[in-house]
């Protein structure tokens, strides 16, 4: 990943991107905590797998942005992999991703709770829960991995994620896409 600009603007910007990390891993640590050890993990399903999402999220936010931060020249193929896997943020957009479809999973729920309490009560099951849950690990990861390769390579001993597209109009659409699912 390369990027432009002063480099000491990008020390504090890194510098703080790793401080709200870790202060995001120390909160969500200690709502885990509090909800195992109420056993409330049991009782509110979604909302526990929700703050393991924002715990891991916090957890990659750090280990990027400090492997961007030290600029190390990749080789060979684990230069390959740190850059497809650590360096791209596949990792820590897939678990962004996988949370806000978590928020949404929650959102329903809580509807069906309130609003069709009877309807939830004689069909809402939970697997079905379950599986959403474990949708929302795994859809995200299978989406961002069929973007994320063959469009990254290292070169020179530098990460360049999502750079190499094969047609002009892909990346402008892979632009396009980015920017509208952002605005939503």
């Amino acid at each position: 990943m390369t990027s432009s600009g002063s480099p000491g603007l990008r020390l504090y910007f890194n510098c703080a991107v790793i401080v709200i990390g870790v202060v995001g891993m120390a909160t969500n640590g200690l709502i885990l905590y509090a909800m195992l050890a109420s056993k409330q993990h049991k009782k509110n399903v979604l909302i526990f797998h929700q703050n393991v999402f924002d715990f891991v999220s916090c957890l990659f936010l750090v280990i990027t942005f400090s492997l961007r931060h030290w600029d190390t020249h990749l080789t060979g193929s684990r230069g390959y992999w740190v850059c497809t896997i650590l360096l791209s943020g596949i990792i820590l957009s897939s678990t962004l991703s996988g949370s806000v479809f978590n928020l949404a999973m929650i959102t329903v729920e809580r509807y069906l709770r309130v609003v069709h309490s009877e309807w939830r009560k004689a069909k809402l099951r939970d697997w079905m829960i379950y599986s959403a849950m474990a949708f929302a690990w795994i859809g995200p990861i299978i989406y961002n991995l069929a973007g994320m390769f063959p469009t990254t390579a290292v070169r020179g001993g530098v990460c360049y994620a999502y750079f190499f597209y094969e047609f002009e109009a892909a990346k402008q659409i892979a632009i396009f896409c980015l920017i509208t699912s952002s605005l939503s």
